[in-house]
């Protein structure tokens, strides 16, 4: 049933939404769930027509936004909190971009992170070593403080930017309270999408993925969509990273609304 709908909120019509992602905003949970720690990671590269961005297409199992094309990301874990970062961030504070490096890495295979002599690492799927470590941390059997000491690498702080704060609506029955951040792809690093989450790995253009999105084609949905319109306007990596690096990041919490064609977020002024 659809609500009112104040504010002329963004709308996404129900089939370009993750299946069943309308519908459960109907069934909201008695008492609103409390929103864990996350950290979302985009990346970026420099591609033939521009800037590209890293979606990932979660496998229809997921238990979130099942069949959706996503950034790298999900929740910070209890250990992230006791991996070294070598730089003073007051906010967000360090777990949350250690997650953020880490989920990169377990999702694509991309360690953002130098080795002694400040060299990039080389990605899992160029390196057989750096493919075991992952798999370790996937299985749980490992950490990522295990990975840096024995390869001794020093995690990229300087390559990640902070740029938005998303809370999941009181609707939705699992929340995240996730921090984004950018990230440039490292020279010559290859990604390999894990294929237990993930079904697909594309790059694209913002306005292509947006394209796409609007043709119905990649199902996404609304911090996905804000985050490539906010990259839309950037032709290379480091004019985003230069131009977003200190922006002001305040936190929002949506509200989603049923509406005649899809579902709405209104975004409280």
């Amino acid at each position: 049933m659809s609500g009112d709908v104040p504010n002329d909120p963004f709308v996404i019509p129900q089939e370009r939404l993750p299946p069943g992602f309308a519908e459960q905003i109907e069934r909201p949970p008695a008492v609103a769930v409390e929103p864990k720690p996350a950290a979302t990671a985009v990346l970026i590269r420099d591609g033939d027509t521009g800037l590209e961005v890293l979606l990932l297409k979660r496998h229809r199992a997921s238990g979130f936004v099942p069949g959706a094309y996503v950034f790298p990301g999900g929740r910070v874990d209890a250990a992230d909190a006791q991996v070294f970062w070598p730089v003073k961030t007051p906010e967000p504070s360090a777990e949350y971009w250690v997650a953020a490096i880490r989920e990169i890495f377990e999702e694509t295979g991309v360690l953002l992170a130098r080795d002694r002599a400040g060299a990039w690492a080389a990605s899992s799927a160029q390196d057989a070593q750096l493919e075991a470590w992952r798999e370790r941390l996937l299985g749980e059997t490992a950490g990522l403080q295990e990975l840096i000491d024995g390869e001794r690498f020093t995690l990229a702080a300087d390559s990640m930017v902070y740029i938005a704060h998303w809370i999941t609506p009181v609707a939705e029955p699992r929340r995240y309270d996730t921090r984004f951040f950018l990230a440039g792809l490292p020279p010559g690093a290859e990604v390999k999408a894990d294929p237990r989450e993930m079904t697909d790995a594309v790059w694209l253009t913002p306005a292509s993925a947006l394209a796409r999105f609007e043709a119905g084609n990649l199902p996404m949905v609304f911090p996905t969509v804000k985050t490539l319109q906010l990259l839309a306007p950037y032709v290379t990596v480091a004019d985003a990273l230069q131009d977003l690096n200190g922006r002001t990041v305040q936190p929002i919490l949506p509200r989603l609304v049923r509406t005649g064609t899809g579902v709405g977020l209104v975004i409280e002024e």
